[in-house]
């Protein structure tokens, strides 16, 4: 699987078609949401055909548009890491089963979604799932030099990661956190602000795809 392509083809969507997810896409969402269940112990789930947390009904709620679908990011307090990391893995592989998604920390009815989160638990933030009224479009994005220390003689894998570091969604659109290469390892540390260590983590699962890396890489 071309996982630079797939991020690069990702693009947040708000205004989703009224077409069912296919079973084939729901089979694909629950096996790596399962894996990453499994492999986090993180409690995220699939709820689908659900209108009312985005009011689905109506027009518009807020800048979403007939959204039914929405993973929950579900799991122990002081998890940000792990959600976003985790949360993005199964984003990727909603686009590489042809769903479009949006990550989603205010803009919902969270009385009205149909989600469980067991006693000591907290539901961090959902993420849209459906068919898109179009595919998104490209956001700007800083420079690799911006979110990470760039020599001249940085190894190709580096700079490969950086690169998918940019692809990746953050709150805001502000990409706060830094990336340093220490030998032949990484160290990754958020910036300041809300939602920037669930950032962090969907950008160090980027740049493991896009320097084809392993979790062994950081600091």
């Amino acid at each position: 699987m071309d996982w630079m392509e797939i991020m690069k083809a990702r693009h947040s969507v708000r205004r989703f078609t009224e077409a069912p997810l296919r079973e084939d896409a729901v089979a694909a969402i629950r096996a790596e949401l399962d894996a990453c269940n499994r492999g986090s112990g993180l409690n995220m789930q699939l709820i689908l055909e659900e209108p009312e947390a985005f009011q689905a009904e109506k027009p518009h709620y807020g800048s979403f548009e007939g959204c039914k679908n929405y993973l929950a990011l579900v799991g122990p307090k002081g998890r940000d890491e792990a959600v976003g990391y985790y949360g993005e893995r199964v984003v990727l592989a909603a686009q590489a089963a042809g769903v479009n998604s949006c990550w989603v920390a205010l803009t919902y009815k969270k009385g009205k979604a149909k989600i469980h989160v067991p006693t000591g638990e907290v539901c961090y933030m959902v993420i849209a799932l459906g068919y898109g009224k179009s595919q998104g479009s490209a956001r700007k994005t800083k420079t690799a030099e911006q979110v990470g220390d760039l020599s001249p003689n940085a190894p190709n894998w580096y700079r490969r990661g950086l690169e998918a570091v940019l692809l990746a969604p953050t709150a805001m659109n502000q990409q706060r956190f830094r990336f340093a290469l220490e030998g032949d390892r990484v160290r990754a540390k958020p910036g300041w602000g809300f939602y920037t260590k669930v950032d962090l983590g969907i950008a160090k699962l980027h740049f493991e795809l896009g320097s084809g890396r392993s979790a062994d890489l950081w600091v």
